[in-house]
């Protein structure tokens, strides 16, 4: 069986998620490119895997990058697609959870939500405008290539309610997605296949990373207990990934995106009512 992609980028590859992304793609004969923050991580997963999967022609690589430098993005997508060219999947996972209680707005640290936001929405938005023109050139070849973001179910029904941001973040990556898929397709001559980039959201639950560290989030005690364990979810991740939805959730979002459910019926009202409001908007554009 063929790989699920050639080559992809992971980002937000040094621990959890990501990282256990990146290895179980490894193992399934991608080729990866990990980047994060910490250069020891990456190159102890450069390390770990490079070795093993030499002999099948699998690679393992690791470029350090901080996300939140969004002038610099443009910069780092040319230079991983100089020395990557056969890259057909992005995978953007980066993410950070910060406490915030506005009833005591006087304890409310704007610059800290606002990183939560750049990292979590903005630089996802920056990553998938610079990797885009690579991906559809690619698409246009009849190379099916994809963009996956790593959302949160948290971005549906924001039910923790010490995370405000976090929640809002993925609520707007959320949105984001829509919208730019349906203009990706319409482009593309309502193709879903070969010809077009596909977007792929996942909506994980809470999963045991360091997002829920103390050091992360000091009012914390044992976050990393906290959800589901990371590599049961990263198998049922995997296979999500294999079935090609454009949208799947692990957990009891599952339910708000099957038929019937709260997501999936929103998603049938943006389908109907995008052509109309696009219509009635079209008379007033140049």
């Amino acid at each position: 069986m063929a790989p699920l992609y050639k080559k992809a980028l992971i980002i937000g590859a040094t621990s959890g998620i990501g990282e256990a992304l990146a290895a179980k793609l490894v193992s399934e004969g991608t080729s990866v490119v990990v980047t994060g923050r910490r250069q020891e991580k990456l190159d102890a997963f450069v390390a770990k895997h490079s070795g093993s999967s030499a002999s099948t022609g699998v690679s393992a690589s690791a470029v350090a990058f901080d996300i939140t430098q969004l002038g610099e993005i443009p910069a780092f997508a040319a230079s991983v697609l100089g020395v990557n060219p056969d890259l057909d999947c992005v995978v953007l996972n980066s993410g950070i959870q910060r406490p915030f209680d506005f009833s005591r707005p006087e304890t409310v640290d704007l610059d800290a939500f606002g990183l939560e936001l750049t990292t979590n929405y903005l630089a996802f938005v920056h990553l998938a405008t610079a990797f885009l023109p690579h991906l559809r050139r690619l698409a246009k070849d009849q190379t099916q290539t994809h963009l996956v973001f790593v959302s949160a179910s948290l971005g549906l029904i924001p039910s923790l309610l010490r995370t405000p941001g976090y929640n809002a973040s993925k609520a707007a990556l959320h949105s984001w997605i829509m919208a730019v898929r349906q203009q990706l397709k319409e482009k593309a001559g309502g193709s879903n296949g070969n010809g077009s980039v596909r977007l792929v959201e996942v909506f994980p639950p809470a999963v045991q990373t360091e997002l829920h560290d103390t050091k992360h989030q000091a009012d914390m005690r044992n976050g990393g207990d906290l959800g589901m364990p990371l590599q049961p979810f990263v198998e049922q991740m995997y296979a999500g990934l294999l079935r090609g939805d454009d949208q799947f959730a692990v957990g009891f979002a599952e339910a708000l995106l099957a038929e019937g459910g709260w997501e999936a019926e929103r998603q049938r009202l943006f389908q109907e009512q995008h052509v109309a409001v696009s219509a009635a908007v079209a008379k007033f554009l140049k």
